[in-house]
C-alpha cells in the first residue's frame, strides 16, 4: 500500500493561494453558486483584509497560513497568523501572557489560526469534503510543529465549530468554552410572531423601543449588493471610526478595506442605515452566511434613543426572519442582547502551550472556567425574556 504523504506550506500572504483551491476547502458548500456557511473565511474576505492593510505590516497580524498538500492538490487551508499582541481576537489571554511573563517566559509572538477582528463561529481547519479526519490533523500538527520550530510558547485556534473543538481536543490541545449571544429562530412568520414568543412586559418594551427609534424624524434603509453604493461606505466609515476609537483606541479595518468590499464583498453584506435631512446619521453593517446573519458593526454622529437598538438587533431578526435564515450572531459581550431575544450560547477555541508547567496551570484554569461559563449560560438563560412553560404571560 502506497503511503500518504502530505505536505504543509506556509503562505506569508492570501495572494500566493489560488481563490480557487482555498475556497474548495473553505466554502465546498458554495459550489453551486449559494452561499458558503459564512463568509469569512472565503478567499475574498481574507484577501480584502490583507489588500487593505487591515492585516499585515505595522498591524501585529502576520499571514502565515497553511495548505495541506497531497498528490498535488490542496486538501486543507487555515488562516494563521503570527501575532505580537492579543488585540482583535475576542478570546482574551491577556492574564496568560502576564502570568507568564511574570514567570519569566515570553509570551509573544504567538500564532493565531483565526479570522482577524471576527468573533463569529465558524470553520477554521478548511477541508475539502471527505478528508475531515485527514485534513484537520494535517493543520494542527502543521500549526504546533510551526510554533515549536520557532520556538512560540502558543498556539490558539478561536471560534472555531463545537464539532472542530472535539477533534482539537482528541488531539492534545487545550478546549476552551466562552459564551455569546445570539438569536434563535423558531420558525416565526414575521417579526410580531416573534414577540408573541415573548412575556407580555419584554414585548411592550420591545415595541416601546422600536417606537422611539423610529421616531428620530428621518428613514432607515436596508442595503445589499448593488444597492450598495461607494457614498454609503463614506458615512459607514465615519461611523466606523467613531466607534473603533472608543473601543479600540484604533480602527481595526482601513478605509480602504471598504473599497474592497464595495467591489467584491457587497453580496455578503447587509448595511443598514438611518437618515435624517438628507444625511447618514448612523449605521449597521452585517455578513450574510447561507443560515446566519452576522452583526458587525456600529456608529453613528448623533445620539437618539434606542436607534442603536433597531439598526443592530431588531433590523436585523427581522431581515432573519424574511429571508429564513436560523440564527443572528450578534457579536461579542453585551448583556443587554439578552432582553432583546439574544440568547447565551457556548463558542470553543483550542490551544497549544508548550511549556509543561504552564499548560497545566492554563489546563486547570480552563477547568474552572468551564463550570462558571456552564453556570452563566444556564442562569442568563432563566432570566431571558421568552414565556415560560406553565407560567401566566406576564
Amino acid at each position: 500500500m502506497r503511503e500518504t504523504r502530505i505536505e504543509i506550506n506556509v503562505a506569508t500572504s492570501l495572494a500566493e493561494i489560488s481563490a480557487e483551491d482555498w475556497d474548495a476547502c473553505a466554502c465546498p458548500e458554495a459550489t453551486d453558486g449559494g452561499r458558503p456557511l459564512d463568509p469569512f473565511t472565503t478567499h475574498r474576505f481574507l484577501h480584502a483584509l490583507e489588500a487593505s492593510g487591515s492585516v499585515g505590516p505595522g498591524s501585529g497580524w502576520a499571514p502565515r497560513h497553511l495548505t495541506a498538500v497531497m498528490d498535488g492538490q490542496v486538501i486543507a487551508a487555515a488562516p494563521l497568523y503570527a501575532k505580537g499582541h492579543s488585540q482583535g481576537e475576542f478570546i482574551f489571554d491577556h492574564s496568560w501572557a502576564h502570568a507568564y511573563e511574570r514567570a519569566g517566559g515570553q509570551y509573544y509572538p504567538k500564532l493565531q489560526l483565526a479570522v482577524p477582528f471576527t468573533p463569529a463561529t465558524g470553520r477554521r481547519l478548511l477541508v475539502r469534503p471527505g478528508l475531515e479526519e485527514m485534513g484537520q490533523s494535517a493543520l494542527v500538527q502543521g500549526a504546533v510543529q510551526l510554533a515549536a520550530e520557532n520556538e512560540l510558547a502558543t498556539a490558539h485556534i478561536t471560534f472555531c465549530t463545537e464539532e472542530e473543538a472535539r477533534a482539537g481536543a482528541a488531539m492534545g490541545l487545550l478546549h476552551r468554552v466562552s459564551d455569546q449571544f445570539h438569536w434563535l429562530n423558531d420558525g416565526y412568520a414575521d417579526f410580531d410572531a416573534f414577540l408573541a414568543a415573548l412575556s407580555s412586559r419584554k414585548r411592550k418594551n420591545i415595541r416601546k423601543e422600536r417606537a422611539q427609534a423610529n421616531a428620530f424624524g428621518g428613514r432607515i434603509v436596508e442595503l445589499t449588493g448593488d444597492e450598495i453604493e461607494p457614498a454609503h461606505w463614506n458615512a459607514f466609515w465615519h461611523f466606523y471610526q467613531d466607534t473603533g476609537a472608543r473601543k479600540w483606541g484604533t480602527p481595526y479595518l482601513t478605509r480602504r478595506f471598504f473599497d474592497i468590499a464595495q467591489e467584491v464583498l457587497r453580496e455578503d453584506i447587509l448595511l443598514v442605515l438611518a437618515e435624517r435631512d438628507g444625511q447618514f446619521i448612523a449605521g449597521a453593517l452585517n455578513f450574510i452566511g447561507r443560515e446566519t446573519l452576522y452583526g458587525r458593526y456600529w456608529g453613528c454622529v448623533e445620539d437618539h434613543a434606542c436607534l442603536h437598538f433597531e439598526l443592530c438587533y431588531y433590523r436585523a431578526i427581522d431581515y432573519a426572519i424574511r429571508h429564513g435564515m436560523a440564527r443572528v450572531e450578534a457579536g461579542a459581550q453585551g448583556q443587554h442582547k439578552l432582553a432583546r431575544g439574544y440568547l447565551p450560547t457556548q463558542c470553543h477555541s483550542l490551544h497549544w502551550i508548550g511549556d509543561p508547567g504552564f499548560r497545566n496551570a492554563v489546563e486547570q484554569y480552563l477547568q474552572a472556567e468551564r463550570a462558571a461559563v456552564d453556570e452563566e449560560i444556564e442562569v442568563m438563560t432563566s432570566y431571558g425574556p421568552f414565556k415560560r412553560t406553565g407560567t401566566e404571560d406576564r
